[in-house]
């Protein structure tokens, strides 16, 4: 029986928002570092940046997530106001699920004994911070004190154990316990105060905010003792701040697209010690919104998603960066198969270069395209054929090895593109499925535009050109012959009962295989047009996508069921091998690196790579 193994996770990158800091976690015992994206929460090692674990037992998108001190434990909470708590080990065992806040919850800590969770959001109205037993839920103090959303909480790390927390209410609330109750109120920043954390040592505290400030306190007293000194300050809001183990320096994000390490004094002012320059695209998705210092590594997070990795004890050598996309991955395309190079884009127009065994290895910025979003993709190892939701088709040349990408050129189809497939021997000559019928383009020349009288869903050529299949939106396939810019109907085939997604030809050209969205696939022999492998009906949703393996013997379909699914044409179909839960939210983007292994992208944002095993 054959089985496939999971060999490789090219991670999607935290989600973010604008204006908005994140807070990611991590364990300093495992160097690991947490963080979340859609209803996921990804558990990543920072010298080990290929190992990802992944958690997706949320029912709604997820804000944060915490280590418990002891590292054993991870607390998750969501936009519901619902908080899990479950092991890092065992299959990611499920302790309890509590409902904390009556809306989101932003910010939560542990306390050092890693029997409390404070958590702190927006009540709609009731509580917006709520400390409780972890085992039990039972509520371990009040919080009043505060009349807006509370974005930051944090747990004093030595006893006497006290909470700290801040918000858009431009308030700093200090509160002494267990049970915890209201001791004081600080109003010393002129904005949203973004962020407030307890140095290691548990002698101070610090809270950031978008007034650009940074304020120390007494841990003790939450008297205010300094501040974050005004020479070579960040000229953005502050959104995160994190502190060094030894309590005598920390970490700072702000939206001036910098992040800058501050030494603190004993009498508890800061000075800036280094700028650190992350690296630069050149747009807003710069601005960093999240930072951690763990052991020797500064984390900072940018709007874009960006991770960029710095030593600590280095603080001049350039950073590692992992990238990611951070939307869902709409298509796969393989470029190079003797380097095992994979193209992934999403459609906000993030295109990524994967190498296997490898990973990231560079992100391609098509130049001159006005419209970002991308709907259709196809690759070869010279250029990128890519349609938006206009009717224009984007021709971009890859140079130098397929690292950079050249001027791009457009060509006008008059209408909006559903599907692109390139005649892969003569790459330059592309049929474009339209609405009302298919365009074949020579470069960025339309050849001829035929009107085929019915709804166009997806086509495809032969390598050679010669021959084209084109889907209908009544499940029939259309065979056409190409000679020249003409199209001359050959036949029909009927055996699908939904409209057709998907259909491609093997490499061998000597089958073809289709997909629809009535959940079947069908391969058929091209010389003889009949159905060679029947009965594929065993997913339970659309088929979104379909790859065949380079020795043309396999075939594997993806589907908005989460699954990949891969037949072997000389078996019957029953013995298939299936890949549950490929990518949460629905599979969009299948590809074969050779003929064991094959790659699986979809809506939760990250690339996978499996292993098959005969």
């Amino acid at each position: 029986m054959s089985t496939t193994t999971l060999v490789e996770t090219y991670a999607c990158v935290p989600s973010t928002e604008r204006g908005r800091g994140i807070l990611i976690a991590g364990d300093a015992k495992s160097n690991r570092i947490l963080y979340c994206n859609g209803r996921s929460v990804f558990l990543r090692y920072l010298d080990r940046p290929l190992e990802v674990s992944v958690y997706n037992e949320h029912a709604y998108q997820v804000t944060v997530a915490r280590f418990s001190p002891n590292g054993e434990w991870i607390a998750s909470a969501d936009v519901s106001g619902i908080m899990r708590i479950w092991g890092t080990h065992n299959d990611f065992v499920l302790k309890n699920e509590f409902r904390v806040l009556s809306g989101r919850i932003d910010d939560l800590q542990w306390s050092p004994d890693g029997m409390r969770i404070v958590a702190s959001g927006d009540g709609k109205g009731k509580s917006f911070v709520r400390a409780f037993m972890w085992d039990s839920g039972s509520n371990v103090g009040d919080f009043d004190g505060h009349s807006r959303r509370v974005l930051s909480c944090a747990f004093k790390p030595t006893r006497p154990f006290r909470i700290v927390t801040c918000g858009e209410d431009f308030l700093v609330n200090f509160y002494e316990g267990p049970p915890f109750k209201f001791k004081l109120s600080q109003r010393t920043h002129s904005n949203f105060v973004n962020c407030v954390r307890f140095s290691p040592d548990g002698n101070k505290f610090i809270s950031v905010s978008s007034d650009k400030k940074g304020i120390l306190y007494d841990a003790k007293t939450a008297e205010k003792i300094g501040e974050l000194s005004s020479e070579d300050a960040h000229t953005g809001s502050i959104y995160a701040v994190s502190w060094s183990p030894d309590s005598k320096e920390v970490l700072t994000v702000s939206a001036d697209k910098s992040a800058k390490v501050w030494a603190i004094s004993e009498d508890g002012n800061g000075v800036v010690k280094k700028t650190l320059t992350c690296p630069i695209t050149g747009g807003v998705e710069d601005m960093l919104v999240g930072c951690l210092w763990q052991n020797d590594y500064l984390v900072t997070v940018s709007l874009g998603g960006t991770i960029s990795l710095f030593s600590a004890s280095h603080l001049d050598k350039d950073p590692l960066t992992l990238c990611g996309h951070l939307k869902n991955v709409n298509s796969l395309a393989m470029v190079n198969a003797n380097q095992k190079v994979i193209l992934s884009c999403s459609y906000d127009g993030l295109i990524f270069k994967w190498i296997q065994g490898v990973g990231f290895s560079g992100r391609l910025e098509r130049k001159k395209v006005n419209n970002a979003q991308i709907k259709c993709f196809a690759a070869v190892e010279s250029e990128i054929v890519s349609s938006g939701y206009d009717n224009k088709i984007w021709r971009v040349p890859l140079l130098e090895g397929g690292d950079q990408c050249g001027d791009a050129d457009s060509v006008d189809v008059g209408s909006q593109p559903k599907d692109i497939s390139l005649a892969l021997l003569s790459p330059e000559l592309a049929l474009i499925a339209i609405e009302t019928g298919v365009v074949l383009l020579r470069g960025t020349k339309v050849v001829s535009t035929t009107n085929l009288g019915f709804p166009v869903t997806a086509c495809t050529i032969t390598p050679d050109g010669s021959e084209a299949v084109v889907g209908g939106q009544d499940g029939k396939l259309h065979l056409y012959s190409v000679n020249g810019d003409t199209l001359e109907e050959q036949m029909v085939l009927e055996k699908h009962r939904g409209p057709i997604t998907v259909i491609r030809y093997s490499p061998d050209v000597s089958m073809f295989a289709s997909g629809d969205s009535n959940r079947e696939a069908v391969v058929w022999d091209r010389a003889t047009r009949e159905v060679k492998l029947k009965n594929m009906l065993f997913h339970t949703a659309r088929i979104n996508c379909l790859a065949w393996s380079p020795d043309s013997s396999m075939v594997a379909t993806g589907s908005l069921d989460t699954c990949v699914i891969i037949y072997e044409i000389s078996k019957a179909a029953s013995s298939r091998i299936t890949i549950k839960g490929a990518n949460l939210g629905g599979v969009y983007g299948v590809a074969f690196t050779d003929d064991h292994c094959v790659v699986s992208s979809g809506e939760d944002a990250c690339v996978r790579v499996w292993r098959i095993t005969k």
